[in-house]
């Protein structure tokens, strides 16, 4: 029966896989996995972090959005315009970023948006301490909304993988890239 184990000699039941084969069929799975996460990967992480920045931003268009409070405490200094306008610019400003994560054109447009909107995103951690983290636990315990405004280290760390993928493997002009630590 070759690399097969059978339980019974009647040839009736199929023979069970020996161990190298169950390997060797879990590492075709593990390769066909592995690339349908890297077909789909990418456009599924555009089309979340749209779907994510089209919704959170309206819903602070709309006057719908639980971060309103966060939001007016922490532009409450801003100079130009009162919070209820920052919150309405704000809310666009997510809208844009959502609408220019979904074209492969406007990464690079979004990357720029988003960058800026984390500055603004991280601000209370600094000037709003106080609601950012529990009462003396500054900066190791934060809060329910520091927790909230932590998380975006992941949105961060997504928009450097969108980011690495808007030139498309183009020959690039000059030397080569540096490697990257994960890599070198």
């Amino acid at each position: 029966m070759g690399n097969r184990v059978s339980n019974r000699d009647d040839g009736g039941i199929p023979a069970q896989l020996a161990p190298e084969e169950i390997a060797s069929k879990l590492d075709i799975l593990d390769y066909h996995i592995a690339a349908f996460m890297r077909a789909w990967g990418l456009l599924a992480l555009r089309v979340s972090l749209a779907l994510v920045f089209i919704w959170f931003g309206i819903l602070k268009v709309l006057g719908l959005s639980p971060a309103e409070g966060l939001v007016l405490a922490t532009v409450d200094w801003m100079p130009i315009f009162g919070g209820e306008v920052w919150l309405h610019i704000i809310g666009w400003w997510e809208v844009a970023i959502g609408i220019t994560f979904l074209f492969q054109r406007t990464l690079r447009i979004a990357i720029a948006l988003l960058a800026g909107q984390m500055v603004g995103t991280l601000l209370p951690l600094l000037v709003l301490p106080d609601v950012a983290f529990q009462a003396g636990r500054v900066p190791f315990a934060p809060s329910l909304e520091g927790q909230y405004i932590i998380k975006n280290v992941i949105i961060i760390s997504a928009a450097l993988v969108i980011g690495g993928s808007a030139r498309r493997r183009r020959a690039h002009p000059g030397p080569e890239a540096p490697a990257s630590p994960a890599r070198s």
